[in-house]
């Protein structure tokens, strides 16, 4: 049933928000001469897939953690996207795809190996990582690993349809910070 929810709602929000995605794009080719960023990530059963985001950073920052990066690798207009999510737009391509789900954990690089472990011990890879989850609306971000993976965890445990859209809400409410940025 998630993943009925999943696609109708990703290919809504492309098809209704083409308009705020182009004009993103727009501004993003202004700001950085690439507007989209794909980057290799860990998907479900630990298989990679691309994920697609606005670009938030200037191009050839380094592919770490964002918790690893230095702030002023981010562009003006990349904080605005950070602090309203909309760099998260693009993703709805991935969920559509089926690579990832609206809510589940956030999917981690390769590089991430504490987490990977933490994850996998936790059965946290059954699942389609998410564009939102439990530990973006409490403010845990990958910076701590296994603190995520349990959270994580949890989360996977108790995800239901009613969480599901509680999730979701809370998420479009503005709660969470994103993942954290070095300053």
């Amino acid at each position: 049933m998630i993943r009925v929810l999943d696609f109708m709602f990703a290919a809504m929000g492309l098809v209704l928000g083409m308009p705020v995605l182009l004009v993103l794009a727009m501004i993003g080719m202004f700001d950085t001469g690439a507007p989209l960023f794909r980057q290799e990530r860990v998907g479900r059963y630990r298989k990679p897939f691309i994920v697609f985001k606005f670009r938030t950073m200037r191009p050839g920052t380094m592919s770490v953690p964002t918790h690893l990066v230095d702030g002023s690798a981010v562009t003006p207009f990349g904080r605005f996207l950070r602090r309203t999510k909309l760099d998260e737009l693009p993703q709805l391509w991935n969920v559509v795809k089926g690579e990832m789900s609206l809510v589940g954990p956030r999917p981690c690089l390769f590089s991430q190996e504490a987490l990977i472990a933490e994850r996998a011990r936790r059965g946290v890879f059954d699942v389609r990582p998410g564009i939102t989850g439990l530990a973006q609306i409490r403010g845990v971000d990958m910076s701590t690993p296994e603190l995520l993976a349990e959270v994580d965890a949890d989360m996977v445990k108790r995800l239901d349809l009613l969480m599901y859209f509680r999730y979701i809400f809370l998420t479009l409410a503005g709660r969470g910070a994103g993942d954290r940025i070095r300053s």
